[in-house]
């Protein structure tokens, strides 16, 4: 499956809009994981599946190809690891996880 890309529809938007795109490559299962984890550096593929206790190598095959199709992560000599746009987007989802916490507490 391609990934989604601004101007075509995706999931939540027939236009495609940018932000929209974006949250649909994210959505998809384990992307915001992956983004997550190479945040810390660079991990091989198999550091990389077991920092993501439960996915599959098929699942992270495809979201790896994904990603890296998007332009947010890329792969190196020593692993698969952010780039700068990559980097760029987990400083802008960084405070998600504060706000996160502060919305979840009341749920409790």
């Amino acid at each position: 499956m391609p990934i989604p890309k601004p101007g075509q529809p995706v999931r939540g938007s027939e236009t495609g809009a940018p932000v929209m795109a974006l949250f649909d490559l994210l959505g998809r299962r384990w992307a915001m994981g992956i983004v997550w984890q190479l945040s810390a550096g660079c991990l091989r593929f198999n550091e990389l599946q077991e920092k993501c206790t439960t996915i599959s190598p098929t699942i992270l095959s495809r979201r790896i190809k994904d990603l890296r199709e998007a332009g947010l992560i890329e792969r190196t000599l020593n692993g698969y690891k952010l780039t700068p746009m990559g980097e760029e987007l987990f400083k802008i989802l960084e405070p998600f996880q504060a706000w996160s916490v502060h919305w979840a507490k009341r749920f409790s």
